[in-house]
This record gives structure tokens, sequence and C-alpha cells, in this order.
């Protein structure tokens, strides 16, 4: 192919005229599945050069080699009879495939993969020129295969802009700084319960490759990653993202990481180190609390993902976690046990607050990245406060978040001192002791924004955030009536 740069922009221009395409989350998830059969047939012929009895598990007629390309001796199936064998042999095919737990990792994903996978398009001229295009790019030389990772992000970066599809995607400075802080080891084994289309799973193989010297070394870190995702779009992009980054035996599972109880859990299901951006501002179901302990089975998803990650995470083990502001105010039962667990069986060091648009223009709301270690308890917390970069009033897609952004944290992170700002009289960095967020209700809004942020936010957020709030300060209420009437001696419901 001669010109990655236009990769997507060409799909985009054809996919425009076909009248089953509506809107940019359905042109992708178009896109999504026709690649992945292009980079899985380009890494079975890989496993096909290394095991000479090697067998697909996709029948001969439905993989790509067989129906996709087109040899420009006009044999290629295209129009009627191309929408007829997609829609009626092919997923049909992939969607019913024999997979039982005896299945290899590495055939499986066919079958996961393609479970709720659509097939939108209505022109079978239109649906070969998109085959044509992604065909095009050579999968078996490296530096094309190396050049369309870029060109993976950008369909990634675009899952912003394609209503709710943008929650699969953390953006690469946050995820690349996160890997970065936490210190990948070869040998160790890191996940992520809520994977999306596996940003943190890619950060952490890049951080190790410098590492890699020897074959085992190699092995290895393709073994590091784990991964589960309950939606079947960003599954999909995530498998064929780790096709794309070398790692041919993906441990990415399409699951539901709250289904289990996490009781449960032992030894063997723990890691050594959890990558996360959990889902916030969602709720669940009575039957998913029910996994959890009764004073942790929060309706909050956010919660209930901080409860799996501590059940889950190895002694001394390392976790670094995005969560909204609404964890840190939150004062709510459900929310106090979750902090007091995490400060009393967990080494909460460090809270990096980051400005509000940096997942724009899927959420306002402000998140924070949380390191901690499971090791010993909490003695202090370390509060940094990451400000709007200079000439930015916000994040957007034409100017998104830059690793470069992070500068002024690494400097800080290995010389950590309070800073004061002058103008505000309020804190951008300092540390609390564990007692002192103790006796605070463990209230973690500490050095945060000293105003009121000037974007107004969406409806649905701005109820989510009083909501919260609401809570907040209801439990705050009912704390300080409850010491008011034990001093008095009245007890509950008297006079």
């Amino acid at each position: 192919m001669s010109d990655l740069g236009s990769f997507v922009k060409r799909l985009r221009d054809i996919m425009r005229n076909d009248a089953g395409i509506n809107g940019d989350a359905q042109r992708i998830e178009q896109i999504a599945w026709m690649l992945f059969l292009k980079v899985y047939d380009a890494q079975e012929e890989n496993w096909e050069f290394d095991d000479e009895e090697y067998v697909s598990i996709i029948p001969e007629d439905c993989r790509w080699r067989n129906w996709a390309v087109d040899d420009g001796k006009g044999t290629a199936l295209t129009g009627d009879q191309l929408l007829e064998f997609v829609n009626n042999t092919l997923f049909p095919t992939l969607k019913g495939l024999d997979v039982d737990a005896d299945t290899p990792i590495r055939k499986a994903i066919v079958k996961s993969t393609f479970e709720d996978a659509n097939q939108y398009m209505k022109d079978g001229v239109l649906l070969r020129q998109v085959l044509n295009i992604i065909d095009s790019v050579d999968f078996g030389d490296y530096e094309e295969s190396h050049a369309f990772g870029d060109i993976y992000e950008v369909i990634l970066k675009e899952l912003q802009s394609a209503g709710s599809a943008g929650e699969f995607y953390t953006p690469r400075a946050v995820t690349d700084f996160m890997a970065e802080m936490i210190k990948p080891q070869i040998g160790e084994v890191m996940a992520d319960f809520a994977c999306g289309t596996g940003g943190f799973l890619v950060s952490w193989i890049k951080r190790l490759e410098d590492q890699v010297v020897t074959t085992e070394d190699s092995d290895a870190m393709h073994r590091s990653i784990y991964g589960i995702e309950k939606k079947q779009f960003p599954y999909m992009l995530c498998v064929t993202n780790m096709l794309l980054h070398g790692v041919d035996v993906p441990r990415v599972y399409h699951d539901n990481s709250l289904l289990k109880d996490v009781l449960d859990y032992t030894e063997k299901d723990q890691f050594d180190v959890v990558l996360m951006n959990p889902p916030y501002g969602g709720s669940e179901k009575a039957d998913v609390k029910g996994h959890f302990p009764a004073d942790l089975a929060s309706s909050e998803t956010a919660d209930l993902f901080m409860s799996v990650i501590m059940y889950r995470l190895k002694q001394e083990g390392r976790a670094a976690v995005i969560l909204p502001d609404g964890f840190l105010f939150g004062t709510d039962n459900t929310k106090v046990a979750i902090k007091k667990k995490l400060l009393s069986e967990f080494n909460l060091h460090t809270i990096i607050r980051m400005p509000g648009s940096v997942f724009s223009p899927y959420t306002s709301i402000t998140t924070n990245i949380l390191f901690f270690e499971r090791e010993g308890t909490t003695k202090n917390v370390w509060f940094y406060r990451m400000d709007m970069p200079e000439g930015y009033k916000h994040f957007s897609k034409t100017k998104p978040m830059k690793s470069e952004h992070f500068d002024s944290v690494r400097e800080w992170w290995e010389n950590r001192v309070e800073i004061k700002d002058a103008d505000t009289d309020t804190f951008k960095s300092k540390c609390f002791t564990a007692a002192e967020i103790a006796e605070g209700n463990y209230n973690l809004d500490l050095c945060g924004y000293p105003h009121e942020e000037e974007e107004i936010l969406p409806p649905r957020e701005l109820i989510q955030q009083y909501q919260e709030k609401r809570a907040s300060l209801n439990a705050d209420i009912d704390r300080i009536l409850a010491k008011i009437t034990d001093i008095l001696g009245i007890e509950e419901g008297g006079e």
C-alpha cells in the first residue's frame, strides 16, 4: 500500500455512499471486522510457516485469502454475489464455529470476535472497494505492518466522536504515563478488567520492549497481558490491536468482570499489576451487586471495579486506576467502606488530579489517577493537581492531551514537595496523612481546582454529579446527626 496516511479517509469516502452505513459508529464497526479477518489471515500465514500441521478454525471458503482477495483477473466476488456470500455464508459460519474449553485461544477468538458483529453495507460494489483497500496493506512486510499501528491508532481515536463508542478509548498519553510510572518488569503479568480497545495492554507492552534481550524475554512479554471486555465491539478492536502488536495468543476474553463473587478469588486469580480506566457513570443490577460483600455492594460501576481490583491484586502488587471525582468526594456508606479498605489494606501513595476535558468529547467529568500497592497500609497520600497546559482552555479532538503535558508530573514525582498557588491560596500539591483523611470521613477531594470549571456539563453528567454530591452530603449529615444524638443520649426515633 503506497499511502497508509490516506487509509482511513479513503474508506470513509467510500462508505459514506452506502445506504446501510448510518454514522461513524457503524462505519468503524464495519471496518473493524474486515480488518480483524485481514490481520488474522496474516497471522495464520505465520502459524502455518511455523507448524506444517496447523489447521485453521475458519473453513477454507471463509478464509480472507479465498473470498476477499481480488487477484485482478475479474473473478473476485462483487456486487450482489459478494453481499450474498458475506450475509448468508461468512457471518453465519463464523458466528457458529464449534468452540469449547479445549479450543486454543488463538482459534477461539474468531468466534468470540464475531458473536455480536454486524454487516451493515448494502452495496456490494462499494463493499468490494473497501475490501480491496484493506487487503492492500501488507502485514507480511515489517515496516508497513509497523506503520499500520499508527493508522490503527487513528481508527481508535475516531471512536471518541462516534457516539457512545468513545468510552472505549483512553488517550494514549494517559495510558503511556500510567504504564511508565508503574515501571513494568519482564516476568510480571498485568491485567485490565475492562480493557476496551486494549490501550493499557499496548502501553504495557511498549514499556517492556526495551527490556527484551532473549527469545524467552519476548515470549514472557507477550504472555504478560490479561484483559476482559464486556462489550463485543471494543473486544473485537482489542483482539485486532493485540495481533497487530505481535501478541499472537491474546489472553483477552469477552466477558463481564463483575459477574463472579469477589470472595471466590484465590492467588491464581491475582496479578502483579493492574492498569485500568473502569467504566463509570453507569449503575448495575441487584444481581451484580450480589457478587460483592454487603458493605462494598455499590450500584456505581466504578466502585464495583475498585473492589474487583483490590481482590485481584497480588501481595506486593501495584495498580494505577482512573476514577472520577465522585469516587474522591463521595462519603456515602459504600464509598467510605471501599476507601477505608483501600487505605487500611493497601498503600495509596499518590493521586494525580487531571484536568476536566481529558476525555472530551465523550465526557467532561473530571478524573483522577490513583496509584497504590498491596503492601502494608497507607501512611501518607500525596496529591498533585495537573493544571491545563498554557495556551489550552480545554482538550479536544484537534488539541488532545500529549505525553509532554505530563512532564511537570514526572519532574514532581521524583522530587515531591508541597506546592502552594499564591494567587488562590490553595495547594497544587500536598501530602496528607491517612489519619487526616480518616478524620475527614475519607473524603479524597483534596488539592482540587480552586474554581468551578467554565465548561457547562451536559444534562446527563450534570444530573449524575448532583446525585453524587447529594448522596455525599446526605451521608455527612447522617454521620453528624448520629454523633449529636449519641452525645445527647437520644435513641433513634426518640424525642
